[in-house]
């Protein structure tokens, strides 16, 4: 007969590196603030496993996430530096996250659409999709030609009529060019891509928003030349 018992501790001592999910865009030091440890057995065919559920804050931007850890009896390995079988340790975080990158601080001034994509495009790299990924990676280059009525048979062509219509310079386009070879390898194929490679694609796609979203609705609110040489006189 199985055996299984559960523990709750508010008064977790200890710290760990882990991913920040929030500000700090780097693995930072995380505190347990609560934890949940679930272990147990199956005498019949001697099986142990044990879970510990933890909710964790980062000591730097204090964001707050979730993190399991698991191991059991048969998923094991030989450790030279230990006696016998060492227990295989399996670790997850919710919610997702990639070491070193966050979503954008000024998504708001992002069209709804893009907005959507964009966050899907970056749970779907987080969550180990690379194909999804890949394929959110296009469809943001799509939706960006859509909403700045870019004119155009094919998605190439439309890249190109942003440059024509001063919306993107020529090595903007270039770079959307690039994301869009790399989106049909995905949606086209179902190739799934390097995820250093969508990493550096996502980075690219952040500061193309920020050029064409971002930074001129941020400029509205700094005072015009006009204004400024008005004051002086």
């Amino acid at each position: 007969m199985s055996k299984e018992t559960l523990s709750i501790n508010t008064n977790v001592e200890g710290q760990f590196k882990l991913a920040c999910p929030g500000d700090c865009r780097a693995a930072t030091w995380h505190r347990p603030l609560a934890s949940a440890d679930v272990s147990g057995s199956e005498p019949s065919w001697d099986y142990h496993y044990g879970c510990s559920y933890q909710i964790v804050q980062c000591q730097g931007c204090h964001s707050i996430s979730y993190r399991t850890t698991s191991w059991n009896s048969e998923d094991v390995f030989h450790d030279e530096d230990a006696p016998g079988l060492v227990a295989v340790i399996t670790t997850e975080l919710y919610p997702r996250r990639i070491e070193g990158r966050a979503k954008l601080r000024e998504i708001r001034h992002l069209p709804t659409n893009v907005t959507r994509i964009y966050e899907e495009t970056i749970s779907a790299l987080a969550n180990e999709q690379p194909v999804l990924a890949g394929i959110g990676i296009r469809a943001l280059v799509e939706t960006i030609c859509k909403d700045k009525q870019a004119s155009g048979r094919t998605l190439e062509g439309q890249i190109d009529d942003l440059v024509v219509k001063a919306t993107l310079t020529a090595d903007g386009a270039e770079i959307l060019h690039s994301l869009r070879i790399m989106g049909n390898a995905a949606a086209h194929e179902v190739r799934p891509l390097d995820e250093d490679d969508l990493v550096v694609a996502l980075d690219v796609v952040d500061n193309l928003l920020m050029a064409v979203y971002i930074l001129p609705a941020m400029s509205k609110r700094l005072p015009r030349r006009r204004d400024l040489n008005s004051d002086i006189t």
